[in-house]
């Protein structure tokens, strides 16, 4: 059975970094593009960032390129989002995703596996 779980999520003040981790199982995972995804209150799920099986590639929303980082840990089944500067509107429930595609998608119907969510909360 695939779980994808998400962890590191809290309150965090406005300019504090925090790193969100994803474990991944039952799936394999050095196959998967992974992908993270945030929703927060009233608004649809919104595509953040993904990387490559290998991790040589990675792809960002604009609206977090430069403060958001993504890496992978093959041989750990992990997958990690590194949030630098946080600010009040990043506050939602992020996401861990796998996609068997070999493209880096930011479209939610590409990607098959879904964690359970962490919720951030980023306080000014």
């Amino acid at each position: 059975q695939v779980q994808l779980v998400e962890s590191g999520g809290g309150l965090v003040q406005a300019g504090d970094s925090l790193r969100l981790s994803c474990a991944a199982s039952g799936l394999a995972f050095s196959k998967q593009v992974m992908g993270w995804f945030r929703q927060a209150p009233g608004k649809e799920r919104a595509f953040l960032s993904a990387i490559s099986w290998a991790g040589t590639g990675t792809r960002y929303a604009d609206s977090v390129k430069g403060r958001f980082t993504i890496s992978r840990d093959n041989a750990k089944n992990m997958v990690y989002l590194q949030i630098n500067s946080p600010k009040p509107e990043d506050t939602a429930v992020y996401y861990c995703a796998g996609s068997n595609r070999y493209y880096l998608s930011s479209s939610l119907n590409d990607y098959n596996y879904w964690g359970q969510g962490t919720q951030v909360t980023v306080s000014s």
